[in-house]
Order: C-alpha cells, then sequence, then structure tokens
C-alpha cells in the first residue's frame, strides 16, 4: 500500500488573541533598548542553559544588507558575554551570493562578520537529525558542523517573509540549520514540481519540523533572543532588494521558550496602532504564517500563553500594548 501524503492543515492567516489560548505561561523577557547594551542585558536573562561550545545561530545576510543586527553589538555581546562563542551559517538554496562557501565567506567579509569565528555548517556536508512527532518528515539533513556544538543560542532578527510571512526563531533555526542543497530542498520543494513550491501551512510545518530536529538534539541548551528592529516585510536573505522599513522599531525578546518568544514578537507587532502594523500584519496573514505558532505548540515546541517581564523595570510584568505604547514611527 502506497503511503498517502500528510495533509496540511489550514487556517494560518488567522490570528488567535491571547484570551482564546490555553495552556501553561512561559516567561519572555523584553527591552526597549535597542543597542548592544540592551542585547548583553537580555541575553543574560537566558543564558544560564548554555554550556559548554556554544553555537550562534544569526542571518548575517546577503552583501550591504540594510536590516541586518548590528555587527557591533554582536561584537560586544561575543566578546563580553560569549567569549569562545561561534557564529553558525548555512550555505543558501538560491543561487547568489551565499551559494557556495566560497562566494558566502566573501559575503561575510563585506558585510564585517570578521571579529568572531563563522562556521558554515555545511562547508564539508551534512547529517540527518531525527523528528520526532512529524508528519512530514521522519528525519532533516542539517550542516553536519552543528553536531560539534553543545548548546544553541538562536540570536535573530524578526522581521516579514516572502514565504514565512515573518521570519522568527522558528524560520531562523529551521531553515538556516537545515543544509543548502538537502535539507532546504525538504522545506522548500515537492519533488517534480519548482524550486519554491511549497507555500503557506505545508511551507510552514515543514520548517517547524526541521527546527524540532535541531532543537531536539541541543535540548535543554537552547536560548532564544528576537530582535524588532528594521522590520521590512521582506527578509535578510533579499539584501539591498528589501522593501523600505515602515514599521515601528520596538525592542528585543527573549525567553528559553522558542514558541512564546516567537510568539510575543507577533503580539507586540500586533500592540501597535493600526497604521503602524499594517504592513507587517499583512505580510503574516497573506502568507498564512501563524501557522509556525499553531504547529509549534501541536508538537510540544513551547506555548503561546506567556508572561512578558520589562526588563527595563525590575521584570515586572507587563502586556504588549504597555510595551509598544511609547514607540515612535519609522523614520
Amino acid at each position: 500500500m502506497v503511503a498517502q501524503k500528510p495533509v496540511p492543515a489550514s487556517g494560518g492567516e488567522i490570528y488567535i488573541p491571547y484570551a482564546d489560548r490555553k495552556g501553561p505561561e512561559s516567561f519572555v523577557w523584553f527591552t526597549r533598548e535597542l543597542s548592544a547594551d540592551g542585547l548583553r542585558a537580555l541575553y543574560r536573562k537566558v543564558s544560564g542553559q548554555l554550556t559548554g561550545k556554544i553555537a550562534i545561530k544569526l542571518h548575517t545576510g546577503e552583501p550591504n544588507g540594510p536590516n541586518i543586527i548590528p555587527r557591533s553589538w554582536v561584537k560586544d555581546l561575543i566578546s563580553e558575554e560569549i567569549p569562545g562563542g561561534t557564529i553558525v551559517e548555512t550555505n543558501s538554496y538560491y543561487e547568489g551570493d551565499r551559494y557556495t562557501t566560497e562566494k558566502h565567506r566573501k559575503t561575510l567579509g563585506v558585510n564585517g562578520w570578521t571579529f568572531a569565528p563563522v562556521d558554515i555548517l555545511d562547508e564539508t556536508g551534512c547529517a540527518m537529525l531525527p523528528v520526532k512527532g512529524g508528519k512530514w518528515f521522519k528525519e532533516m539533513s542539517v550542516g553536519e558542523n552543528l553536531l560539534k556544538y553543545n548548546s544553541l543560542l538562536a540570536l535573530t532578527h524578526f522581521k516579514g517573509h516572502t514565504m514565512a510571512g515573518f521570519g522568527g526563531s522558528d524560520k531562523n533555526i529551521g531553515i538556516g540549520c537545515a543544509d543548502g542543497r538537502i535539507g532546504k530542498a525538504m522545506i522548500h520543494t515537492e519533488e517534480g514540481k519548482g524550486q519554491w513550491s511549497i507555500s503557506k501551512e505545508e511551507f510552514m510545518e515543514r520548517m517547524t519540523e526541521s527546527t524540532k530536529a535541531v532543537l531536539d538534539h541541543f535540548a535543554p541548551h537552547c536560548a532564544f533572543i528576537n530582535v524588532l528592529r528594521n522590520m521590512s516585510v521582506s527578509c535578510d536573505c533579499e539584501g539591498v532588494a528589501a522593501q523600505p522599513v515602515v514599521t515601528p522599531n520596538i525592542g528585543i525578546v527573549a525567553s528559553l521558550d522558542v514558541l512564546a518568544c516567537d510568539q510575543a514578537s507577533v503580539d507586540l507587532v500586533f500592540a501597535l496602532s493600526q497604521a503602524d502594523r499594517s504592513a507587517l500584519v499583512e505580510r503574516m496573514t497573506s502568507r498564512h504564517g501563524f501557522r509556525q505558532l499553531t504547529y509549534m505548540k501541536e508538537l510540544g515546541m513551547g506555548s503561546d500563553r506567556y508572561q512578558l517581564l520589562d526588563a527595563d523595570d525590575n521584570d515586572r510584568r507587563i502586556a504588549p500594548m504597555d510595551a509598544v505604547k511609547d514607540v515612535k514611527p519609522f523614520s
């Protein structure tokens, strides 16, 4: 008997308000301080689980990309808080300036990622990690060098994304650790069809299963930081071609729960005024990006309920509306 192809869920275009969510609450720390100091302060809130050799997964960007996390912030974080930490990346699935390791390393130099070691995880090959409880995959192909590390810090520029709707910690890990030839093809491409033939809910589910494989490998030695700054509706993979930023800068969030981290980031965007949030919300909704959140919850990867703790005010619990009430329109 031929196994039936899994069926993706529906409803990924629907944002679920906090009052309609159920389950336990995780902790998410928040700061308005968009600076190296703010990043370091939030890292210290979640760093206790990170031991041994630490992989720092971030998107280093296409050449001269305008919206990536500032290099000076990351340099300060590594030198002051994570000495010996290694930035990790994988080659891209699309042909361009990060398609091969040689081109990728040139791009790293152009973008100023020269102050710390950068490990291109799939430089020498790939490795398979089991996907526990997945419906699309039994295993996922990742850059083999990922297995050299003991802990994972997902340091993510939260923004929009052409296919995922938004790119948070889930996307940074699920796409960013999958190797450039096999793993990314497993997520993006249906056999016999075009390179980008998988989209909407099915894409979110495949990407999230990839994330789960990585986090199960490192658990519990994982932490997640999302930087809500320069949030174009475009991903950093679009580089200088990214759409102009129109969404206000908000701050930084951090958690030991990947779902809570991404959910809080989405909630902070929704807490903005209609005018300020409309472009990014339209991108999330039109791509059915909220399926990332509901599928993480179904897979037991975390909680969509959380206590938002104001690191600028002695970890006082606040609501997303409180966090964004003083944001200024982007300029």
